[in-house]
C-alpha cells in the first residue's frame, strides 16, 4: 500500500504545491485528476520517488521514502515501483523481450526472460517479442511499457497519462488491463491523468486544485 501525509514541494522559490493525503491500498486502483499546472506530475515524481518533498511523509508500506539516501531510493525504486510514463523510452536497439528483461537485471541483476515473456503474452503480445519498440504501435509501446513496469511485482505501480494518446478503444484497453493487473499481482495502482475518459471508469479519485 502506499500512504502520504503532509507533502509540500517547491520549484525554487517559484511554483509551491501542498498536496492533499492520499492512500491506496494493494490491488487498489486510485485516480489522481486536475487541471494543467496542478501539480499532476510533479505528485506522480514524487510518489516515485524521482522527486524528493520538502516536508512529509511518502510510505510505501512500512517505508518512509522521503527520507531514503540517493542510493537507498534507487535500489527501493527498482524493487518496488513500477513506473509508465506518458513517453515510452527504450532501448532502441533491444528487442521487446529483451527491454523488459533488462528491468528485472537492473533491479536483481538477473534478467528474467520467461517472466517477461509471460507477461508479455498476458498482454496481447506474443507475436511481437522479437521486434524493436519503434516497430510497434503506440497502444502496443504502452503495453511493453506496463510489462516492464510490473516485471519485478512492485508494490506500487504508478502510470502518468498512459492513455493520453490512444483511441477510444485502446484506452479502454490499457486501463482495463492496469487496474486488472494491479489486482492480480496485490499492486496498488496510482494514475495521473486528465482524461475524461478514465473518470468514468474508477470511482476512487482525488482532484487537485
Amino acid at each position: 500500500m502506499i500512504s502520504t501525509k503532509n507533502i509540500h514541494f517547491s520549484y525554487g522559490k517559484g511554483t509551491k504545491f501542498d498536496f492533499p493525503d492520499i492512500t491506496a491500498q494493494d490491488g487498489d486502483t486510485l485516480l489522481i485528476t486536475g487541471g494543467s499546472g496542478k501539480g499532476k506530475t510533479t505528485l506522480l515524481h514524487l510518489l516515485g520517488g524521482l522527486l524528493k518533498p520538502q516536508s512529509g511523509e511518502i510510505h510505501i508500506e512500512d517505508t518512509n521514502i522521503a527520507t531514503l539516501s540517493d542510493k537507498k531510493l534507487d535500489h527501493f525504486r527498482g524493487k518496488n515501483i513500477g513506473l509508465v510514463l506518458q513517453q515510452s523510452y527504450f532501448v532502441a536497439s533491444l528487442n521487446v523481450l529483451e527491454n523488459v528483461a533488462l528491468a528485472s537485471w537492473l533491479a536483481t541483476g538477473k534478467q528474467a526472460t520467461e517472466k517477461a515473456k509471460e507477461l508479455l503474452e498476458q498482454l496481447g503480445l506474443k507475436d511481437q517479442l522479437q521486434k524493436l519498440p519503434s516497430q510497434l504501435s503506440i497502444g502496443q509501446q504502452q503495453r511493453v511499457s506496463i510489462a516492464r513496469a510490473l516485471i519485478n511485482e512492485p508494490k506500487l505501480l504508478l502510470a502518468d497519462e498512459p492513455t493520453s494518446s490512444l483511441d477510444d478503444e485502446n484506452a479502454v484497453i490499457v486501463a482495463d488491463m492496469l487496474s486488472g493487473l494491479a489486482k492480480q499481482y496485490g499492486t496498488a495502482l496510482v494514475i495521473v491523468t486528465h482524461d475524461q475518459r478514465l473518470k468514468e471508469r474508477f470511482s476512487n479519485q482525488i482532484t487537485l486544485s
